[in-house]
C-alpha cells in the first residue's frame, strides 16, 4: 500500500506539473488530487523539489530511450552528439512553458532538484552514461587522453544547452536547435585537433583543470 501511495503521489505531481506548472502545484493540491492526506504526501516526498527531481528523472529516461536509437545508427562524434542533444530538446519540449520555474528550483543551493544533488544521482548517472556510450561508440575513435573525461564535459554542455532552451522563445525553440547544429561539429573538430602535438598540451591543461575543479 505504501508503494502504491508513493507511485500515486508521484504520478499525480508529474501530471499537475505538466498541466499547471511548478508554482501553481502545491503539495496540498497534489495530495487532494491524489486523494491522500497532505502528511502522507510529505511522508513519501519531503518537498516539491524532490518531485521536480522525479520529473527530471522521467524526462532523462525519455531522452535516453530516444538517444540510444540515434546511437544505434553509429557515426562519428559530431553526428552522434548532434542526435543526442536534439533528442534532449525533444524530450523536454512539453515542459518549455514551465522551464524557467524548474531551472529556478534546480539552481537553488541544496535543492534536491539540482542536477548535481545526491537525490539526482540516478538521473545524472543515466545521462552521463548516455554520453559515455556516445563517446565510446564514435568512429573514428576519440583519442585515449580524452575518452575518460569527455562524457562528463558533454553532459555539462547539455546542461548549458538546456539552460539556453529555457529562455528560447523562438517557434519550436528553433534557436536552440540551431545552437546544437553549430556546437556538435565544433566539438567534433576540437576533438580531432586534440590529436595534433601542437594542441595536445592545451587539451591536457583543460583536462587537468576539470579534474582540479571536480576534486
Amino acid at each position: 500500500m505504501s508503494d502504491d501511495t508513493k507511485a500515486l503521489v508521484r504520478s499525480t505531481a508529474l501530471r499537475l506539473f505538466r498541466e499547471r506548472g511548478y508554482a501553481a502545484t502545491t503539495m496540498r493540491a497534489i495530495a487532494q488530487e491524489a486523494g491522500v492526506a497532505t502528511g502522507n504526501a510529505y511522508y513519501h516526498f519531503a518537498s516539491k523539489d524532490h518531485l521536480v527531481q522525479e520529473l527530471y528523472l522521467d524526462v532523462t529516461r525519455e531522452h535516453a530511450t530516444a538517444a540510444r536509437a540515434v546511437l544505434a545508427q553509429g557515426g562519428d562524434l559530431t553526428a552522434r552528439l548532434r542526435g543526442v542533444m536534439l533528442a534532449g530538446v525533444d524530450a523536454f519540449a512539453e515542459y518549455h512553458a514551465f522551464g524557467a520555474e524548474f531551472v529556478t528550483v534546480a539552481i537553488r543551493p541544496g535543492s534536491a532538484a539540482s542536477p548535481f544533488s545526491a537525490e539526482s544521482g540516478e538521473s545524472r548517472e543515466l545521462s552521463q552514461g548516455l554520453f559515455r556510450e556516445l563517446v565510446e561508440g564514435a568512429s573514428p575513435a576519440v583519442p585515449p587522453g580524452l575518452r575518460d573525461e569527455l562524457p562528463e564535459l558533454l553532459w555539462l554542455a547539455q546542461l548549458g544547452v538546456t539552460l539556453f532552451w529555457v529562455y528560447d522563445g523562438s517557434p519550436g525553440q528553433r534557436r536552440t536547435r540551431t545552437l546544437v547544429e553549430g556546437i556538435a561539429p565544433l566539438i567534433g573538430r576540437l576533438v580531432k585537433l586534440s590529436r595534433l602535438p601542437v594542441l595536445r598540451g592545451a587539451s591536457e591543461d583543460v583536462l587537468a583543470l576539470v579534474r582540479a575543479v571536480r576534486a
